[in-house]
């Protein structure tokens, strides 16, 4: 049974208590973070942090896989062509080991510290970048937190933020019975990245819409972007992503999602521009409705894309603290799902 919840400001006052010493742990609180290599798809070597809480130096924790989304974004969530460091993921990942759950989050290939972009010419960055490989990576990264003996084994999620929930499905899906106990789709849309991209266009840049549809359609029937489109287009459709393109942009994740049975929360800002509540994202809810698995949908208020709260319409909310409803339900979630 899915639930859906829309969280609602305000508090409750539950009581007056006098003040007491709390007791001292009788173990060191705090983390400890682990620089880490791993191989991913086709010869690629993939950089990364493992973030564990101490408590994992005297007990297994359970372990997160951290997905990235779309474009040049890092293990952190940061991305060269916004102008304030985001930090999403990294946000998550220590509010997640606060929670005592240790994540695993890395640099897509071709970012950051992984294998660089080959220059090899147009034929390899585009075998190189193909959404294959991409989805082989984030299996391979669950691999790599599952080596370490501080993680407990049957306790394991992924979490993909945007195109990286789409990752996570797909991966998912292709681990069959390997697959984590749980997934979390943030700010992800339950519809494909074509039909996305062309309302997104239509929203933010009108006379872009009839050169990007054309793009769209001769990456699905070619596998190639086009020569010789225009500069605003190339940050969507850079020359070497058509293999990738072609799958990501016709990939549906509700139907994919549909044959995966693991439990699955889905986390959404209501402020929201480029996944927009509840239309881009009522695919998924319909799919987790219909699923055995256990299934929960939150969308929090005046939180952006980036899980950041925003200030105004126009804050486009990439700076600042994880929103605090966002890190508290991400916790509280994983920490009941993965305390087997």
């Amino acid at each position: 049974m899915i639930r859906r919840r829309w969280l609602l400001g305000g508090a409750a006052l539950l009581g007056v208590t006098t003040a007491r010493a709390q007791p001292v742990p009788w173990y060191r609180t705090g983390t400890k973070q682990v620089e880490l290599r791993f191989a991913g798809a086709a010869g690629a070597t993939l950089a990364g942090t493992l973030l564990l809480p101490l408590v994992s130096e005297i007990q297994r924790v359970p372990g997160v896989v951290l997905i990235a989304g779309s474009g040049p974004t890092d293990r952190d969530g940061n991305n060269p062509l916004i102008p304030v460091r985001v930090d999403v993921l990294k946000l998550i990942a220590e509010r997640l080991a606060a929670a005592g759950i240790a994540t695993l989050r890395y640099d897509k290939r071709g970012i950051g510290e992984s294998t660089a972009r080959p220059r090899g010419g147009l034929s390899a960055e585009e075998a190189f970048f193909h959404w294959d490989h991409f989805v082989v990576d984030v299996t391979a990264a669950h691999a790599e937190l599952l080596r370490h003996d501080e993680i407990k084994s049957y306790a394991t999620a992924f979490l993909g933020h945007s195109e990286g929930g789409l990752l996570a499905i797909a991966a998912t899906a292709a681990m069959g019975a390997r697959r984590p106990h749980g997934m979390v789709l943030a700010s992800t849309p339950g519809r494909p990245l074509g039909t996305i991209v062309h309302d997104q266009i239509g929203r933010n840049a009108p006379p872009l819409v009839g050169a990007a549809d054309r793009i769209v359609a001769a990456i699905h029937d070619t596998g190639h972007v086009p020569a010789n489109i225009s500069p605003e287009l190339q940050l969507l459709f850079p020359p070497y992503a058509g293999p990738f393109l072609q799958s990501a942009l016709s990939f549906d994740p509700a139907a994919v999602l549909a044959r995966t049975d693991n439990a699955c929360l889905l986390i959404h800002g209501g402020a929201d521009g480029q996944i927009v509540p509840m239309g881009d994202i009522q695919p998924l809810l319909d799919t987790l409705a219909r699923r055995t698995a256990s299934g929960e949908a939150v969308v929090v208020p005046a939180v952006s894309h980036n899980l950041k709260l925003v200030s105004s319409p126009t804050d486009p909310g990439y700076a600042g603290p994880l929103a605090p409803a966002v890190g508290s339900k991400l916790a509280a979630w994983l920490a009941y799902l993965l305390a087997a």
